[in-house]
């Protein structure tokens, strides 16, 4: 089977749409001027001096330019005196404490209309001793990783939702918490032979009765009870590779669409990192959902359109 070979058709556009990735210029609206620092509350305690928006901004502000919290609370100062704004800067351990409980970066992008997704996982390192470092003095080293999962649209390469994740969770149970995320009505939800399942199936049509399931049944799986009098979506995917063969069965459903899933983790990894800097899982989260709404808004400045070359 000879290799796939694709060629930029946007090449132009998408030169032009990295080049606008590094660009400087910072707008902030009245709006998040005003909500920069919240109102008094009177209640008992001493009163937050900043809002979510100023950690947020922080935050995405980190892991767009890789920097660390010290970096990034320069960075951010900086941007303040240049246009002439008179707000005070989180220090960075108000960065690191309030990143926690971030509420905000977990509305990753809405969409407008029924929309096709595809899901799909990967890993992401939180620390322990580097592959150099086992190769040099040996041993097991400790490692922990997270699992990522994504939801994204096939369509426009955003991400339309993420859960992360500890290792012991599977990549099934986070189907419903991620099509949860999901504001509008789902045309199809695409993933890999992992999710098959009954519970699967049946969480897609309680979110949305009419959504396409598009999933490679296991080699293993068998038809249902009542294949023949009331088939169910999986047991017309069973009968049509059966009749036309996987390939032909991967081409009659579009199956190729679950290479996207893998584009924006491979996206993920290249732009944010393949590692998280936070330590606890909260934390962690909050990361992962901001890196995620950078990403959104890298893709929408441009992104590159192939064309197969046959």
């Amino acid at each position: 089977m000879p290799k796939a070979r694709y060629r930029v058709k946007n090449w132009r556009d998408y030169d032009a749409a990295l080049r606008r990735r590094g660009d400087l210029t910072v707008w902030v609206t009245p709006a998040a001027m005003a909500a920069w620092t919240p109102p008094r509350n009177n209640r008992r305690g001493r009163p937050q001096k900043y809002s979510g928006i100023a950690v947020e901004t922080g935050l995405m502000l980190r892991l767009a330019f890789g920097r660390p919290w010290r970096q990034t609370e320069g960075m951010l100062a900086s941007i303040m005196r240049l246009l002439g704004l008179d707000l005070p800067v989180p220090d960075h351990t108000t960065f690191s404490r309030r990143s926690a409980d971030l509420t905000l970066a977990k509305a990753v992008s809405i969409a407008s209309g029924p929309v096709n997704v595809v899901i799909d996982s990967t890993g992401l390192k939180v620390f322990g001793a580097g592959e150099w470092q086992r190769e040099k003095h040996g041993g097991k080293g400790r490692r922990t990783w997270r699992k990522l999962h994504l939801a994204a649209d096939p369509d426009t390469g955003e991400i339309l939702a993420s859960e992360l994740t500890t290792t012991e969770d599977g990549d099934a149970s986070q189907v419903g918490p991620l099509l949860n995320q999901i504001s509008g009505p789902i045309a199809s939800v695409t993933a890999d032979g992992a999710y098959d399942g009954g519970p699967v199936y049946r969480i897609i049509a309680q979110r949305d009765p009419a959504a396409a399931v598009i999933i490679p049944p296991r080699s293993t799986a068998v038809p249902s009870d009542n294949a023949d009098t009331a088939p169910t979506q999986r047991d017309r995917h069973l009968r049509m590779i059966q009749e036309r063969g996987r390939r032909g069965w991967q081409k009659a459903v579009n199956y190729g669409r679950r290479a996207l899933g893998e584009v924006a983790m491979m996206h993920y990894k290249t732009v944010i990192g393949r590692r998280l800097h936070a330590r606890t899982l909260p934390t962690q989260k909050a990361e992962a959902a901001a890196g995620c709404k950078v990403l959104n808004v890298m893709t929408r400045l441009g992104m590159p359109v192939s064309q197969h070359i046959t």
